[in-house]
């Protein structure tokens, strides 16, 4: 700034001179007034010239700029007339206002000053072009060729009013679009392939078949990869591993991996049919990421009952067939080598926790007070997390609440007294929001996991042991079969097997349903335990009230499909979990009824669906569709913020959805 004022004073401008010479012509004037008169008279024509030279070069330099001026607006038209890319001028309106030469040369039609852009070129939406404020530059499809659009809006102003026009750039993407199109179908897809019945298939197959039996399943597995020009390797007596290309991804998904059927319905001797699990990773980065992305969709497909294809695509999953319930496994090594681990961690632990999911049920209620006498039984503090006690376990909870020798808490108190070394034992759910106490399981990574649910996406996976069965019909079941082995004694309480009897009852529907011979052997060695049939009975008696719930739910029942029923329950319900579980039982009592749903809603808002089916439909699939899971057979889901009446339209949107995919 002050080299600035320097420059100033040593460089002053002509004013300043003339200034200095009126000064020096008025002191002539004093002395002698001829020499002054002569001063002044110069004095006036060195303005004059001084104010001419600056006209002069005003005049010059304006012609200059004019003519400058003009050129650019020259260069600047013929730049847009002939710009290398195509250029459009359009207004809010959409019609077509000006346009350049490559613009004309995309289109068939050649007249098409002030006719709508978008009925010129299909598939273009120039009204969401406008509303989208995340400036994305959007594909745009022009015959064969594909173009990237930007666009910019101007303001033209006028003597009286402005407007706005739009400038819309199209810049070719074709060759970057086909490459990408290239890579992505020939990019590798890797699935692990799995039956999952192997030795059960072959046991009950006579000898002389057997060779026939396994040369069929590798024959129509490698038929299937063959006719995607992919690569299977055999690397177990009952696994696999496929490599394909993407391009046949979308086949494979709208054929709804046909090649589950295509083992299932092998005959050749063997009494009962094979069943394949896929787990199969796509879009991964690398080959390590895909083998990844498979190995954990199989592990979800095994999770989920097998029987179905699993295909994870980065952070989402999809899945397909899952149409059989889960065949039961007869060999009890799995369940004792879980016991003794469990036995281990129990020995190495200050403190066991032990908690069910949320509303908790007859079987996630007997279940921890199993885990909870294995625990007291190694000589350990146990605790269960209970926050709400409902109509679905008040009777069997009156039995033990007021016995000092179990110790019931709440979310807040097992937080508090969670410390590093205690283990967290979580029974009859694998999900962690629906656990009594979700804070409690991102605080630890000793977690064992029992239960007996098809798994689902959410998963807890910082589990040091899982015990997850989904053939089981209970989780009361799985816990009976640890608790033989993790000592050598069973010591078990009346009242404690009686809760964990009621359990598989609930669950079993009365052993009606999911009810294999490891049920019974389970429900024996609680009866040896002193169970009493008729007290586990008297657990399920209801009072009027919810008696009569249960008789208006039948009585509200539609038929929809012709032998699906759906019942809305009256609202301010005492039990409404209660009843809308037992009123899916009864509606599956009518002659005719092969699947049945119940919607209820609590007090705070949420309501509750209850999916039952004979196994004609699997209620899982449907109730995933509106955020729920659970079996084939038995399932349930929670929604917020929607009336009853809106969930039952959701409900059936989603049994439509579930028809439309034929997974009948």
């Amino acid at each position: 700034m002050n080299n600035k004022r320097f420059l100033k004073i040593l460089n002053p401008d002509t004013n300043i001179y003339l200034w200095i010479i009126a000064v020096l012509i008025s002191v002539i004037l004093i002395y002698n007034i001829y020499l002054g008169a002569l001063g002044g008279a110069l004095l006036v024509y060195l303005i004059y010239y001084n104010w001419k030279s600056n006209y002069t070069r005003r005049e010059k330099w304006k012609k200059y700029i004019e003519g400058l001026s003009s050129e650019v607006d020259s260069v600047a038209r013929y730049s847009l007339l002939n710009l290398p890319i195509p250029l459009t001028i359009v207004e809010f309106d959409g019609s077509i206002s000006w346009y350049n030469s490559k613009f004309i040369e995309l289109m068939e039609e050649k007249d098409i000053l002030d006719k709508n852009i978008e009925d010129i070129i299909p598939y273009f939406e120039f009204t969401k072009l406008l509303e989208d404020e995340s400036d994305k530059i959007k594909d745009v499809k022009i015959k064969d060729r594909i173009f990237k659009v930007r666009h910019n809006i101007v303001k033209l102003d006028s003597d009286h009013n402005a407007r706005y026009i739009v400038m819309l750039y199209w810049i070719e993407n074709t060759n970057f679009h086909n490459l990408k199109t290239k890579y992505n179908s020939e990019k590798p897809n890797v699935a692990f392939i799995q039956v999952d019945n192997y030795d059960d298939v072959l046991k009950e197959t006579e000898e002389d078949y057997k060779p026939l039996v396994t040369a069929e399943i590798d024959r129509r597995i490698n038929l299937w990869v063959s006719r995607m020009n992919g690569l299977v390797k055999k690397y177990q007596k009952d696994k696999y591993i496929v490599v394909f290309e993407n391009r046949n991804l979308e086949n494979l998904e709208a054929k709804k991996f046909t090649i589950l059927d295509d083992i299932r319905e092998i005959d050749l001797g063997n009494k009962i049919p094979a069943t394949l699990s896929i787990g199969l990773g796509v879009n991964g980065k690398t080959l390590s990421s895909l083998e990844e992305f498979a190995a954990s969709a199989l592990e979800l497909a095994l999770g989920r009952g097998g029987d179905q294809a699993v295909v994870r695509k980065i952070d989402s999953f999809e899945f397909y067939g899952g149409k059989t319930k889960a065949v039961e496994k007869r060999n009890k090594v799995k369940a004792r080598i879980i016991a003794h681990a469990l036995r281990q961690l129990i020995n190495q632990s200050n403190k066991i926790i032990i908690m069910g999911h949320k509303s908790p049920d007859m079987d996630s209620f007997g279940a921890a007070i199993g885990v909870y006498r294995a625990a007291i039984n190694r000589g350990k503090e146990a605790y269960i997390v209970i926050n709400e006690i409902n109509a679905a376990i008040q009777n069997v909870y009156d039995r033990f609440k007021d016995n000092e020798k179990y110790k019931f808490i709440v979310s807040e108190e097992a937080l508090e007294l969670f410390g590093e070394r205690d283990l967290i034992v979580v029974v009859d759910t694998h999900r962690p929001s629906s656990t009594e106490c979700p804070e409690l399981i991102g605080k630890s990574d000793r977690v064992v996991l029992i239960d007996h649910h098809r798994r689902g996406t959410e998963f807890i996976e910082n589990n040091v042991l899982m015990y997850l069965e989904p053939y089981a019909s209970s989780t009361c079941e799985l816990v009976a079969e640890i608790l033989q082995y993790i000592d050598v004694k069973v010591n078990l309480e009346k009242i404690e097997a009686e809760a964990m009897l009621g359990g598989i009852a609930v669950d079993t529907k009365n052993f009606s349903f999911k009810t294999g011979v490891r049920t019974f052997e389970a429900a024996s060695l609680l009866r040896r335990a002193g169970a009493d049939t008729t007290e586990v009975r008297q657990l399920f008696q209801d009072d009027i009230t919810t008696f009569i719930a249960k008789a208006n739910v039948v009585r509200n029942a539609e038929v929809i499909k012709d032998n699906i029923a759906i019942s809305v329950c009256d609202e301010n319900l005492k039990n409404p979990q209660l009843v809308v579980a037992q009123g899916a039982d009864e509606l599956l009592n009518i002659r005719g009824i092969n699947t049945s749903f119940v919607i209820g809603i609590k007090d705070d808002g949420t309501v509750l669906i209850s999916g039952r089916s004979l196994g004609n439909l699997n209620v899982q699939r449907i109730l995933e569709k509106l955020g729920g899971g659970g079996h084939l057979t038995v399932a349930g889901a929670q929604l917020k913020d929607v009336t009853a009446y809106q969930t039952k339209n959701i409900l059936i949107d989603a049994i439509e959805e579930y028809l439309e995919e034929g997974e009948r």
